[in-house]
């Protein structure tokens, strides 16, 4: 497999664990993260300056879904950029920064904030979620950059020998 390929399965499968924990935890936690929402409203607004009717509801959440899932991917995909050796400190840094990001621009981007947002609590698990997207990625970049290991030749026994009638080498 070679880099690029590499650093795109490895930020889609960062992208797919930070999707599933918000996906999860936001159907029974009260405070969880919303960054489903936040990306609505950027949606909404980044499609009607430019003259298209957003979608309704459940349409709106499917681009929205679709558009996260692309959009952290390929973010998540900079994990392989450089030396494989410092993959960890990369996806560190990458779901650091996009949890900060994604914790503290909401409101001066002009997207207002989480639902439910009460306490600093939807602030850290929005930071974790988007740093164990990072985790995700490094580990998969890391576990894919590793040497194929040898084949080895099938051993030759005395009882297989018996049962083909041939003797071992």
């Amino acid at each position: 497999m070679n880099d690029a390929t590499r650093a795109l399965v490895s930020g889609a499968v960062g992208a797919g664990a930070l999707t599933a924990l918000h996906e999860t935890v936001r159907r029974v936690a009260p405070h969880a993260p919303r960054m489903d929402v936040i990306g609505e409203r950027a949606l909404k607004r980044s499609l009607r300056k430019v003259g298209i009717t957003p979608p309704k509801r459940d349409g709106l959440y499917r681009w929205t879904l679709a558009g996260d899932l692309t959009g952290n991917a390929l973010y998540y995909g900079l994990v392989g950029i450089g030396d494989e050796r410092r993959a960890w400190l990369r996806g560190a840094a990458l779901g650091l920064a996009a949890g900060l990001g994604a914790a503290f621009l909401p409101g001066p981007l002009g997207l207002g904030r989480q639902p439910g947002q009460r306490t600093p609590m939807t602030q850290i698990l929005t930071v974790a979620w988007y740093l164990a997207g990072g985790l995700a990625a490094a580990a998969v970049y890391r576990a894919l950059s590793r040497p194929a290991a040898p084949e080895t030749a099938p051993i030759a026994s005395p009882l297989a020998a018996q049962e083909t009638g041939r003797t071992p080498a």
